[in-house]
């Protein structure tokens, strides 16, 4: 899923209750450190507020930990940034000049938390497991691997794959083959287990479980000696808890939430800009949607009549941000927004005027009542949201009243998640709040082929989980199919593509922009230097962010406070 930071919360406590309960009062990795003193322990919350059901499976719908922190990649890639990879288990890659060969050196003296070594033929056998298990390689890999020897291995591809390379180098998790090859990667929930990361599991519990620091860790063991993980009861618990001083780390959202540093003592706390939210909508007639909001127009006028300003005050206490219509980010992307567009970043304030002209251009007249209908049609729309969402049923009560301004009349329907998520899936709806998320890396293809490409549609009725839109163009296909194949390098190639693509999705619009939601976490800056801050954010600060956390574990230290 690809939401913002209470929605991703609740995405994985939806998933781990879900799955079936396993009993375990205790479990020790051999090869960790199983004891720590409070001052270097860190106390995390991510919002789980039900009981934990042990997975550590990294391949897992389910899993509740362990990626980065015990199984590692080969170098570490963040979507905030666009700084070189950090090397892990590989130290340097080359690609050939057609993208069709890539050469990774791996790191030497690696060992597994169980004391066995690790060589290039653990590599291999992670990326021959994904490819005969099609249900665990949700990264798509479609290649080959071959090791040369225990410190090189050569992955090769039929086609140039460019594009492939955060995920193979950076999301795809190494396992160890010597425990691997005996189990079923799909259902087996890594009871015990066997990572090559800075941390070990030496404790679960269904409330708690701890992480601790790997003594033999090949990059030194970390300064944080432990990493526990409570479930509490939800946000208002979280707040009470940075209130104590009872935990460390909790992403989500705390009464007056810019005043952290003055309302809670020794904490502080980032917001960084990363998930756009949208108005989702069932845009395609030829792919059964139907409604109001398969007309284009009617898409441009609800993007004009909104008030984001207000919106932003009142539903997420102006922690959101500019957008742009062309979904590339402000923060980290603007250099890549075409310079064609004539409005690059969505009006802040509302501009009824514009939104008038679309409609009635498109030959939509308003009624007595001030609501615009064509064809004995109102321009009435159903708006979908999770129940309990409070900060996007706060907005979308704001929007509705601007839209009702507007001459365009919207009922907000609220259900559960799992119907919310069919809806879209299946496209019976015909808007829904949601978010649209980053790739792999800070790179805006990743969001234009999941949400903008044919590939990943289907006509109404069939479900689908990224193209939600249900929209189709074969000018977008094709540029995104060169981008696959053109070196990251040759910027002039890659931005013609990308003003296509702005160009198109800005005049159909399938997602209306609201504005970028800020993920703010709040942490405990007196007890542990090193933080990623907005002028140094080497990795995404959302604990729920994996690998991204661990990153940021293995960078803290403890000021013994």
């Amino acid at each position: 899923m690809f939401l913002h930071s209470s929605r991703t919360r609740s995405l994985a406590v939806a998933a781990i209750v879900a799955t079936a309960a396993l009993a375990l009062t205790g479990c020790t990795s051999s090869g960790s450190s199983s004891s720590s003193s409070s001052a270097d322990t860190l106390i995390a919350y991510t919002g789980q507020s039900g009981d934990y059901q042990i997975n550590f499976n990294p391949y897992s719908p389910s899993s509740i930990g362990g990626i980065g922190t015990i199984f590692e990649g080969l170098f570490f890639i963040t979507n905030v940034n666009s700084a070189p990879y950090t090397p892990l288990l590989g130290t340097d890659y080359t690609w050939s000049d057609d993208g069709t060969q890539l050469d990774v050196t791996l790191r030497e003296g690696v060992t597994w938390s169980d004391g066995e070594a690790f060589t290039a033929d653990d590599v291999v056998f992670t990326f021959n497991m994904l490819l005969d298990t099609p249900s665990i390689n949700t990264g798509g890999f479609d290649g080959t691997v071959t090791a040369a020897d225990d410190t090189h291995v050569t992955f090769t591809w039929t086609h140039p794959a460019f594009v492939d390379g955060p995920t193979v180098l950076g999301r795809s998790y190494i396992v160890p083959e010597h425990i691997w090859k005996d189990v079923d990667p799909t259902t087996d929930v890594m009871e015990k287990p066997v990572g090559t990361g800075a941390f070990a599991l030496t404790n679960f519990k269904a409330q708690a479980f701890t992480l601790s620091a790997n003594p033999t860790y090949w990059d030194g063991e970390p300064k944080v000696k432990a990493v526990r993980y409570l479930s509490l009861s939800g946000n208002t618990a979280g707040a009470d808890a940075l209130a104590a001083g009872t935990i460390d780390w909790q992403t989500g959202p705390v009464p007056d939430i810019k005043n952290v540093s003055k309302n809670y003592q020794g904490y502080d706390a980032i917001t960084v800009p990363q998930n756009q939210m949208i108005l989702a909508t069932c845009s395609s007639a030829e792919l059964g949607c139907t409604g109001p909001q398969t007309d284009p127009a009617v898409r441009q006028a609800i993007y004009y009549a909104m008030d984001r300003d207000q919106a932003n005050s009142l539903a997420f206490e102006d922690t959101a941000s500019e957008i742009s219509p062309s979904f590339a980010l402000t923060t980290s992307q603007s250099d890549l927004i075409s310079s064609s567009l004539e409005e690059p970043i969505a009006p802040s304030s509302p501009d009824v005027a514009t939104s008038d002209a679309l409609l009635t251009g498109a030959g939509w007249a308003k009624g007595a009542d001030g609501i615009y209908a064509k064809d004995g049609e109102k321009l009435s729309l159903t708006v979908e949201v999770v129940t309990g969402w409070t900060d996007y049923i706060t907005a979308l009560d704001t929007i509705k009243q601007q839209l009702k301004t507007a001459g365009i009349d919207i009922t907000v329907a609220q259900s559960s998640w799992n119907e919310w998520t069919d809806k879209k899936g299946k496209g019976n709806y015909q808007l829904a709040i949601d978010s649209l998320g980053q790739g792999p890396a800070s790179d805006p293809y990743y969001l234009y082929n999941n949400y903008f490409s044919t590939a990943n549609t289907a006509a109404v009725g069939t479900s689908v989980s990224l193209n939600i839109g249900r929209f189709s163009d074969a000018n977008v296909d094709a540029a995104l199919t060169v981008l696959k194949a053109t070196n990251p390098a040759d910027t002039a190639t890659r931005q013609a593509q990308f003003d296509i693509i702005q160009a198109s999705i800005v005049e159909n619009m399938p997602y209306i922009p609201i504005m970028t939601g800020g993920t703010t976490s709040e942490f405990h800056s007196a007890k542990f230097s090193g933080w990623p801050t907005l002028d140094d954010l080497y990795a995404f600060p959302a604990i729920w962010a994996s690998p991204d956390n661990s990153q940021i574990f293995k960078t803290l230290v403890p000021t013994g406070k």
